[in-house]
C-alpha cells in the first residue's frame, strides 16, 4: 500500500491483514488531518490512525477495504537475518509509486536516531537504495517475506547513500 499524508508528506505502508490493517512510519502520518492509503489496484481510502508507538516510529491505519482488495504481507523472522544476505526493498521513493530496490543487509542491532529523535535499537541496515518516501514501506528477504519496515536513511542530503534502516519485523509484530 502506498500511504500519502496530507501534511506530512508522502511514505508507503505494508498491508498487515486482510482487515484493512496498514502498518508504516509515525513520522509519515499526519495526526491531525488524518492519511489517505492508495492500493495496487488504484483504490484510494481514509485511513484512520488506530494505534503508534512514537519510540520505534512506528503507526497503524486501518482502511475499510474488502478482503479481496487486501494482499497481507507475508512475515519472514527478523531474527534469522544474516549480513550479506539478499534484501529488497518496496516503496514509494519520490513519489515513484511501487519502486522495488535490491541490496544486503549490511548490518544488524544498529542504532539510529528517528522520529522526533528518539533513539531507535535494535535496527537492519541495508544498501538497498532507500529514499523519501520509502518510509514505512516493507523490507523483504529473498522469499519475498516482510522482515523490516523501512524507517530511515543516513546522511545530510536525505537521499540514498547506500546506509537505510528498517525496524526488525520481529518489534513490529
Amino acid at each position: 500500500a502506498t500511504e500519502k499524508a496530507n501534511l506530512t508528506g508522502s511514505g508507503s505502508g505494508v498491508v498487515w491483514n486482510d482487515q484493512g490493517y496498514i502498518v508504516t512510519n509515525m513520522h509519515v502520518v499526519d495526526t491531525r488531518a488524518g492519511s489517505v492509503v492508495t492500493l495496487s489496484d488504484g483504490s484510494v481510502w481514509e485511513a484512520l490512525l488506530v494505534g503508534f508507538e512514537p519510540s520505534l516510529d512506528l503507526a497503524v491505519l486501518a482502511i475499510e477495504a474488502s478482503a479481496e482488495q487486501l494482499t497481507p504481507a507475508c512475515l519472514g523472522n527478523s531474527s534469522e537475518l544474516l549480513v550479506g544476505q539478499d534484501a529488497y526493498a518496496i516503496g514509494t521513493p519520490f513519489g515513484l509509486e511501487w519502486t522495488l530496490t535490491a541490496g544486503v543487509i549490511s548490518g544488524l542491532n544498529r542504532r539510529i536516531r528517528g522520529y522526533d529523535e528518539v533513539e531507535i535499537g535494535g535496527m537492519i541496515q541495508t544498501d538497498a537504495a532507500i529514499n523519501p518516501g520509502n518510509s514505512g514501506g516493507a523490507l523483504l528477504d529473498s522469499r519475498g517475506r516482510f522482515v523490516g519496515l523501512i524507517t530511515a536513511i543516513h546522511g545530510s542530503s536525505e537521499t540514498n547513500a547506500g546506509v537505510g534502516f528498517a525496524i526488525p519485523v520481529d518489534r513490529v509484530v
